[in-house]
This record gives C-alpha cells, sequence and structure tokens, in this order.
C-alpha cells in the first residue's frame, strides 16, 4: 500500500513537474477535460431518458395488449395493438385477475377558480380506476386516492397535483374542498406530492417527457360527463362506431384507446395472467368479438420502454460519438505523458541509482498521471454543465431534464481519474524501464 506521506511526497513532485511544464500540462488537462465534458453530457442525457420511472415497482407492473381487430389488413406475426378497447378493459377490471388493475386515458379540463384574480384556464388530466394510486406508488401529500366504489357510483371526486393545489388554495389542505371542472362541481380527495415519472411510463400516446397531469379523475365519471380525450384511437368498424350512442369512446366502439395496466407480484403470477389473457382472446374469438388469431403480450416497465425504443436513436448515437471521442484524448494524452515522462529518463535515472525500485518509478508516474485527471475532471465538470445548459435550450421535451445529480457528478468525477490512470499505463510502464547505468553513463 502507497503510505500518506508517500502519496503526499509524489503528489507534490507532481505539481512541480506542473510548474516546470505549464503549456504541456495545460494541453493534457485540456484533453482530458474535453472528452470527460463531451462523454458526461451526452451521458447524462441517456441517463436522464433511459432510467427507471418506477423502480420500486416496475418488475411486477405489466402493461396489457390484445389483437381485438378485424381481418383487415392483417400481417402474420405482427404485434398487437398497442391499446386496448373500453369493452375488454372493463371487462378485465371487473373480473380483477391481477393484484392490482387500472385502466386509463388522457384528457382535458377546463377548471373555473373560486380564487379572485384567477381567471379559467385548461389542465391535462387523467381517466383511470381507483387503483392506480397504490399501483404506480404515487405520493400523497394530503389525503389519498378515491376507492372502488366511486368508480362504480361515477363519483364526483378528485386528485389534483401539488402544483395546481398551490395554484388554486395556496399549498394549504384542500381535502374535502371542491373545484369546478367542465362545469362541474368535484370534491378534492387527494393532492399529489411532487410525482414525475421519467419516462411517462404509463402511456406512451403522449409525451413521454413532458409534464404530467394536474388532474385525476375517475374513468367513469369521466365518460359519464363526456369529457374530452385525448392520446390515439384507431378504429376498424365505422358501422359499428357509429350506432353506438358514445361514438368511438362507446363501450362497443370498435375502437383500440385505453391503456391498461396490471400489478403482477411474482413470476408465476404473470406466467398465470397471460394464460388468463389467451383464454380471454379465445372466447372472444369465439363469441365473434376477435377476429384474428390469439395474439397477447404482457411486458413489464423496462421491457415496455425497451420495445417503444424511448430513447431516441440520435442520443444512443452521441454517446457512442462522445465516448469515441473521449477515446481520441486520452490517445492524445498518453502521446503526451509518454512525451513527458521520457523527457525527464535522466532525473529517472538518478532515482534509480540512489535506491529507488522500478515500481516507485511506476507509483509516481500514476500519481501525477491521476492529478492531471483530476484537474481534467474539475474542468470537464464545468465543460458538462456548460454542455447540459446547451442542451435545456433546445426545443425537445427531455431538454429540461437534463441535469447533474450526485450520482452523474460521481461518475464523472470518477471516469477522469480512471481515464487518467488508464492513459499513464503504458507512459509509467516505460519510465520505470529506464537504466540507470546507461542514463548515468550518457550524463
Amino acid at each position: 500500500m502507497l503510505g500518506n506521506s508517500m502519496f503526499a511526497y509524489y503528489f507534490n513532485l507532481a505539481l512541480r513537474s506542473f510548474r516546470r511544464n505549464k503549456v504541456l500540462t495545460a494541453l493534457m488537462v485540456l484533453a482530458i477535460a474535453l472528452g470527460i465534458g463531451a462523454s458526461m453530457t451526452t451521458l447524462t442525457v441517456f441517463y436522464v431518458l433511459s432510467g427507471d420511472p418506477v423502480p420500486t415497482r416496475s418488475d411486477s407492473l405489466y402493461y396489457v395488449q390484445m389483437a381485438p381487430e378485424s381481418m383487415n389488413g392483417f400481417t402474420p406475426g405482427e404485434e398487437p395493438a398497442e391499446q386496448v378497447t373500453r369493452f375488454d378493459a372493463e371487462k378485465l377490471l371487473r373480473e380483477k385477475r391481477g393484484d392490482r388493475q387500472s385502466m386509463m386515458t388522457g384528457g382535458g379540463a377546463a377548471i373555473t377558480p373560486d380564487k379572485q384574480g384567477l381567471m379559467p384556464f385548461q389542465v391535462d388530466a387523467r381517466y383511470a380506476s381507483s387503483d392506480i394510486f397504490p399501483m404506480f406508488d404515487m405520493p400523497f401529500l394530503f389525503g389519498a386516492g378515491w376507492s372502488a366504489s366511486e368508480d362504480e357510483r361515477r363519483g364526483r371526486v378528485a386528485v389534483i397535483a401539488k402544483a395546481l393545489n398551490d395554484k388554486l388554495f395556496g399549498g394549504a389542505n384542500s381535502v374535502g374542498k371542491t373545484v369546478r371542472m367542465d362545469k362541474v362541481d368535484f370534491t378534492i380527495v387527494g393532492v399529489l406530492d411532487e410525482w414525475r415519472p421519467t419516462p411517462r411510463f404509463y402511456d406512451m400516446n403522449s409525451d413521454r417527457f413532458g409534464e404530467l397531469e394536474q388532474v385525476f379523475l375517475p374513468f367513469s365519471t369521466s365518460r359519464d360527463l363526456k369529457m374530452g380525450r385525448n392520446g390515439s384511437m384507431d378504429c376498424w368498424d365505422d358501422s359499428n362506431e357509429s350506432s353506438d350512442p358514445e361514438g368511438s369512446t362507446g363501450v362497443n366502439a370498435p375502437c383500440v384507446w385505453i391503456q391498461y395496466w396490471v400489478q403482477l407480484d411474482s413470476a408465476a403470477k404473470a406466467s398465470a395472467y397471460k394464460q388468463y389473457l389467451i383464454n380471454y382472446s379465445d372466447q372472444q374469438r369465439s363469441a365473434g368479438r376477435f377476429e384474428r388469431p390469439t395474439n397477447v403480450r404482457l411486458r413489464n416497465v423496462m421491457e415496455w420502454l425497451d420495445f417503444n425504443k424511448v430513447v431516441p436513436g440520435d442520443v444512443r448515437l452521441q454517446v457512442w460519438l462522445a465516448f469515441g471521442f473521449l477515446l481520441v484524448c486520452l490517445l492524445n494524452t498518453v502521446g503526451l505523458l509518454l512525451a513527458k515522462f521520457l523527457r525527464r529518463s535522466s532525473e529517472v535515472g538518478v532515482r534509480r541509482a540512489l535506491g529507488a525500485s522500478r515500481r516507485q518509478i511506476f507509483v509516481q508516474c500514476l500519481v501525477e498521471a491521476g492529478t492531471i485527471g483530476l484537474a481534467g475532471g474539475a474542468a470537464g465538470l464545468v465543460l458538462a454543465w456548460l454542455g447540459l445548459w446547451a442542451v435545456r435550450q433546445q426545443p425537445a421535451s427531455y431538454a429540461e431534464l437534463a441535469h447533474l445529480d450526485p450520482m452523474m457528478l460521481l461518475t464523472t468525477v470518477v471516469l477522469a481519474l480512471v481515464a487518467s490512470l488508464v492513459a499513464g499505463l503504458i507512459p509509467a510502464w516505460q519510465a520505470m524501464q529506464v537504466t540507470p547505468a546507461m542514463q548515468l553513463k550518457s550524463q
């Protein structure tokens, strides 16, 4: 082990060497800083986009897919529909075969505030069944979600986000108070605390990295009041759609537009649930509703995100290019360190003649390389901050999320140190091979 006093001695030697070769040292620090800055900027963006949005539940939450469409346009082997019909969602919800389950879709509501001086405004909403809150592990500041009985009786209840609570009620506990939406009074039963899963895994039809909904309402209530919805919808039989009193959002409409999530707390339950979906699809085909061959999918959160290619291809490419640039910077640093250490061959020869071992020479050179890496890492951190600031100026919805958190900050320091030590291995190895006799003779 390298003692503290010996490390301090080598560190002091490194600082002296820097002062003697300021230009060469500056070039090495700059090379590492540029590589670290570029790689950490792109790596941070990748880290933000590819993270686990619900780390406590991602392996037990599953997204349901089936193939309810007609044979029109059918291609064998294709993926099933990415959403389900209202009929199927409500049927699965009633049968409750999972530990928890929730059907949902996006929507919007016009809020008429009681607060003086505040004009009516529009907010994004999510219409869902009651299990959404415990299933997604959503934190509450006040109150809680509504009950299954509220779903059944189409209760005029709502859960609002913290930001909306701050705007309407100044951050006070608003549970039990009313908020007027689309000319209807809703009783607030809960206020969500800060909650922003990134990406927005539960609905791939909307902005995957944008702000979350401000209001959550029972799905049954939204249909009872015929509230506006948003997101994609695919229909395949216009005649049946027009015959439903509610049109394309009706129970019997041949349209897929609802996301259905189920919580299954073990692999055995997941396997059993998939078989249940297969049996359900077979039954619906026998009844004449489904025409296509049985085709179901049950993907957990991370599988669902991978399937939807949440991380843009250009971001992945930028990560590879940035680390390629870092490699080029390291190769340049290797050359500069090699030139610097070999220029001091006579000094190394004298130290070897005075009794320094090859190991001590090797460690001294690595300490110097590591010191350069720390300096380069500090400068690279500044460049990474500037790079992320530039990313946040872009119009992309994920841009505002590009920040260095403590984990990425630590990664920057470690990457800079490891990179510089790796770059210093070959030069340090060459320096320790110096033969004292040859150097003294040449002097």
